[in-house]
């Protein structure tokens, strides 16, 4: 929308130099508005707010219609939807009372507003308000389209699409992704998938078209459709990470580990954080080694340790585990409970019952506090028939 607004700028910072000025209009009015527009147009919208509040709007010399338009942007600028609405209505009235309509930029902003208040039939209707040279933008057809959508006109919606990905055919991909989410809607996953790859064999398609469309598959549960479209994508773009972040958790979603953590391992080569991600699936995958190899190379401190713990107790290295007693005290970790419990584990296991002890008598979580009583009457069996625990 940032065209639109540009637009805007322009026609209103330039009203002065276009109208004959009525005579008994004082000089500084006319000022104002153009300095709230040169305001506006340079992001500062409370001082432009703080002009146009200089203004005696019931003066009947005002350019009303330019008013309330330098109004309703600063307050879209501002967020403040309802304001805006508000105040391009005042503006397309005071347009309608003195018989010269304003830009019809001010209907895009309009329905802008309502859009953003999720008032789509209002929306469809301050953009018919408009003539059709005004609205043949992209961002126009795309908030149409998803107004027809929200209404529950899908066909409406469709169409506008098409026309859209037609006439802009380097916004093809804005338009098709819509259109895929709104196949998904209706079930139509078959469908989706065939014109996403419709779509990215005609080459003209970018990774985040891919990663829009595979995403919308996976969400909707077709992993099978959502990796034939992310697989082919991570062939043209291997470093993009965020599709890597996808096309990992799709196949975690097929409960297929190993894949995932190959696909994180890679990525964490361009974001040193997908490290802790991919030891951690191939802890998970029982690649042990492979885990600790990568642990070794996570930032974080806090989740290296949590992950090494974890990683040696599972490969029964427990004089190490336990030996990570200074560095869990000195991080802060061992206020967490889990790791409280494991190290005392690993405590029990080389057979320092007395150690171990004082850990367990900290547990105040239920499910960690049976566990206790649970190792502690296997400490006792121990003391009592040493053979057992060797």
């Amino acid at each position: 929308m940032r065209m639109l607004w540009l637009i805007l700028i322009l026609v209103l910072g330039n009203t002065a130099g276009a109208q004959e000025e009525p005579a008994s209009q004082p000089e500084d009015e006319v000022e104002r508005l153009s300095l709230a527009a040169l305001l506006i147009g340079d992001g500062n919208y409370e001082r432009a707010r703080g002009v146009l509040a200089a203004i005696d709007v019931d003066d009947p010399d005002v350019d009303r219609v330019r008013y309330h338009s330098l109004d309703g942007l600063v307050a879209l600028n501002l967020d403040e939807l309802s304001r805006a609405e508000a105040a391009f209505e005042r503006a397309l009235e005071a347009g309608r009372e003195r018989e010269e309509p304003p830009a019809d930029v001010v209907w895009l902003y309009l329905a802008q507003a309502r859009f953003g208040r999720e008032d789509h039939a209002g929306t469809l209707e301050a953009l018919d308000g408009a003539d059709s040279e005004t609205t043949d933008l992209p961002s126009v057809y795309l908030m149409r389209a998803q107004s027809h959508w929200q209404m529950g006109d899908l066909e409406s919606a469709w169409q506008v699409l098409s026309k859209g990905a037609g006439r802009f055919p380097d916004r093809a991909g804005d338009f098709t992704r819509q259109q895929v989410h709104l196949l998904v809607e209706q079930g139509l996953y078959q469908e989706a998938a065939a014109l996403g790859q419709r779509f990215m064999a005609q080459g003209e398609a970018t990774a985040n078209d891919a990663l829009a469309i595979g995403n919308a598959l996976r969400e909707a549960g077709e992993y099978e459709q959502a990796l034939s479209i992310l697989e082919s994508a991570r062939l043209e773009d291997s470093d993009n990470v965020r599709l890597a972040r996808v096309l990992a958790q799709t196949w975690l979603e097929l409960d297929k580990v190993l894949p995932a953590a190959d696909i994180l391992h890679e990525a964490a080569r361009l974001d040193p954080a997908l490290m802790a991600e991919a030891a951690e699936l191939y802890r998970r995958a029982g690649w042990l080694m492979q885990a600790l190899t990568l642990n070794a190379r996570v930032i974080d401190q806090s989740k290296k340790l949590k992950q090494r713990l974890a990683i040696f107790i599972e490969l029964g290295r427990f004089d190490q585990a336990a030996g990570m007693e200074s560095d869990l005290v000195r991080t802060g970790l061992l206020n967490e409970e889990d790791i409280r419990y494991a190290l005392a584990y690993a405590l029990f296991k080389t057979g320092r019952y007395e150690q171990a002890e004082s850990h367990l008598a900290r547990l105040t979580q239920d499910d960690l506090f049976r566990k206790a009583n649970e190792l502690r009457r296997a400490m006792e069996q121990c003391r009592d028939e040493p053979w057992l625990c060797t």
